[in-house]
């Protein structure tokens, strides 16, 4: 009995290894990155699908495994996925300063303190004097509230132009619309550019990506997690 109980799990496993090599030859191991950028480059050409031209594919995979040309994209939409991380989207309302302090360290432009002290002062100045506007009624206030109101918008829209230029993110490539984002919904906004700078594991300026790897082949659907899974449950 226990001659033929190791015999059977010896051909099971010889099945499972003969599986996992021939669903192995028919699959490709895609880089989840690498995946995101062809998607954002046939998104920005108008059109979808696979590339039309060899050569076009094969300078794309020769620019992500040097480390450039790569097209990445925002992680969601500025409003309806806002609340996807609600921490994030916690801080970037109650403590806007903090955040995007922290999102010019992650993307490598200055300290957190010193970004969000600069953050920090330009708000309170507009919410002065929109303050003192509303008790003393004198124009002159309300011009300054507006004013410090627009550099809050443009100086966080100029970072978040920076941040889309140095990582390849496609989107608007309007600096001017940047800024308009801020100014109109900046807590959002700046969810989207803390979920995009946090999945993508960016440290001090370097985009370090998520790291997820998706297995594409015609031979089997079954992913090599699939098939450990199986191998362990014929051992049992």
């Amino acid at each position: 009995m226990e001659v033929k109980g190791g015999a059977a799990a010896a051909a099971a496993d010889v099945e499972a290894s003969e599986e996992e090599s021939l669903l192995m030859e028919g699959m490709a191991v895609l880089d989840f990155d690498m995946l995101c950028s062809t998607v954002a480059m046939q998104a920005h050409k108008g059109k979808w699908g696979k590339l039309n031209d060899d050569n076009e594919e094969e300078n794309l995979v020769s620019d992500y495994q040097n480390g450039g040309g790569v097209f990445r994209m925002w992680e969601g939409e500025i409003i309806y996925d806002c609340f996807d991380d609600r921490p994030v989207a916690l801080q970037s309302t109650c403590c806007p300063c903090y955040r995007f302090g922290k999102n010019m360290k992650r993307a490598g432009f200055g300290s957190c303190f010193l970004q969000g002290s600069i953050h920090f002062i330009l708000a309170v100045a507009a919410l002065s004097n929109l303050l003192a506007f509303i008790f003393t009624r004198r124009r002159c206030f309300l011009y300054l509230a507006i004013l410090f109101t627009v550099s809050v918008g443009t100086y966080i829209g100029f970072y978040r132009t920076l941040i889309r230029k140095k990582f390849n993110i496609k989107g608007s490539e309007s600096s001017f619309d940047d800024c308009v984002y801020h100014l109109i919904c900046p807590c959002c906004t700046l969810c989207q550019e803390s979920r995009t700078l946090e999945m993508n594991n960016v440290e001090d300026g370097i985009w370090h990506g998520r790291g997820d790897t998706i297995c594409i082949g015609t031979v089997s659907t079954k992913s090599p997690e699939c098939l450990g899974m199986q191998k362990d449950s014929n051992d049992s």
